[in-house]
């Protein structure tokens, strides 16, 4: 579940081991490019975190993060 918290939208996601945690963030990066709006992430093992928040609208949230929320959701 994403939360929005400090102008940010954030969600944890938690996979069995470190390939298929890579390999959801690269699906994610395909996306992300295609529509243009990239996220904040870190990676460690199985662990990705991801944050969104538009950065040319002053790092709030926006409808181009909701977006890639539930494009990312989509990929899961």
């Amino acid at each position: 579940m994403w939360i929005e918290e400090n102008n940010k939208l954030h969600r944890q996601f938690s996979f069995r081991n470190f390939s298929e945690a890579f390999a959801f963030m690269t699906r994610v990066a395909i996306e992300a490019e295609r529509i243009n709006h990239h996220p904040l992430w870190s990676n460690v093992y199985n662990k990705v975190d991801i944050w969104l928040s538009t950065h040319d609208a002053g790092d709030i949230v926006t409808e181009k993060d909701h977006t890639l929320a539930h494009a990312i959701d989509e990929l899961l």
